[in-house]
């Protein structure tokens, strides 16, 4: 198998511009503190990336895995962090059991 020089220059290329923009958030980052709106912003990206990715997989891929993710919504209102992912995972394997799949 070979690699075309032009597929090799723009894989290079995304890695660096990549890198470069990591790089610049850190060096950003650490010298601004951010308050009020912008904090609340800021703490709201992790549960909405989570959100953004969990979502599709829940309700697209059938009722035993949307039924467990619901459970698991549920337990981490009430539960800690290794509860949560216990019910999640004991919940879709006993739904998927009973499903027959």
């Amino acid at each position: 198998m070979s690699l075309d020089p032009v597929t090799l220059a723009a894989i290079l290329g995304m890695a660096l511009a990549t890198y470069a923009c990591r790089f610049g958030g850190l060096m950003i980052g650490g010298r601004l503190a951010p308050t009020g709106r912008t904090k609340a912003a800021v703490d709201a990206i992790p549960p909405a990336v989570l959100t953004a990715v969990i979502a599709p997989t829940l309700l697209a891929t059938g009722w035993p895995e949307t039924i467990a993710g619901a459970l698991t919504i549920l337990a981490a209102t009430r539960l800690p962090l290794i509860g949560v992912i216990g019910v999640g995972v004991a919940s879709v394997v006993a739904l998927r059991f009973l499903a027959g799949g």
